[in-house]
Order: C-alpha cells, then structure tokens, then sequence
C-alpha cells in the first residue's frame, strides 16, 4: 500500500519559516519524483517545487529563492524548507508522486499519489 503523509504546518508570522516533511510508505515511492503543490480557499492546486529522484529541483518562480525542496532517500522522505513567508503563501500543502523518478511536470493530474496535506497559515 502506498501512503504519503504531510507534516509540519502550522501558524506563522510574515517573515518567519516553516519545515514541512512528506513521509512515504511502500516501496512503490522509493525512488520516484516528489512534488509539493498547494491550494488556497477559493483557488486551483498549485505546483510548488519538486524533486527528482537524483536530485534534481523545479521551482514555481513564486517561491525562487525562498523555499527549498530535499530529500533523504533512505528514510523515503521529501522536505520543504519555506523561508521569508507571506501572508499569500497561506494554503493547504499537499505532497504528491507517481512512479516515475524524473520531473514530469505541474499539473496535479499527472501524479496519482497524494497526501492528505498539511495546512499553513501566514499571518501579516
């Protein structure tokens, strides 16, 4: 079975940072690509980083330079480091994956894994 389960969220001020973890079980996720996506009320998911399973990163250009996106494969875990927080950055984190070990794009229907996210809230 295949699970992936987001923590990390929480409430924040403007400025401040966050660590979100996605842990993955199954050996299904071992060494595929992660990706971070979020949605906020009354908006469509939204990519947000991603990492391949090399290594390799993809960043929306609305999160450059602020957040970071890791993995430690041994323990099937992805990180998102988020730094220099805005109040627009409020939304709901979802980790997601499918099973290919490369970047395959930003549109939540091209993974078929989720997690059931992890809220974040930026205060101003």
């Amino acid at each position: 079975q295949v699970l992936l389960v987001e923590s990390g969220g929480g409430l924040v001020q403007a400025g401040g940072s966050l660590r979100l973890s996605c842990a993955a079980s199954g050996r299904a996720l071992r060494s595929t690509n992660r990706v971070w996506f979020r949605q906020a009320p009354g908006k469509e998911r939204e990519f947000v980083a991603a990492i391949g399973s090399g290594g390799r990163t993809s960043y929306a250009e609305f999160v450059k330079g602020r957040f970071i996106i890791s993995r430690a494969n041994a323990k099937n875990m992805v990180y998102l480091e988020m730094n220099s927080l805005e109040a627009e950055d409020t939304a709901i984190y979802y980790c997601a994956a499918n099973q290919i070990p490369y970047f395959t794009g930003d549109n939540p229907t091209d993974y078929n894994f989720w997690g059931q996210g992890t809220q974040v809230t930026v205060s101003s």
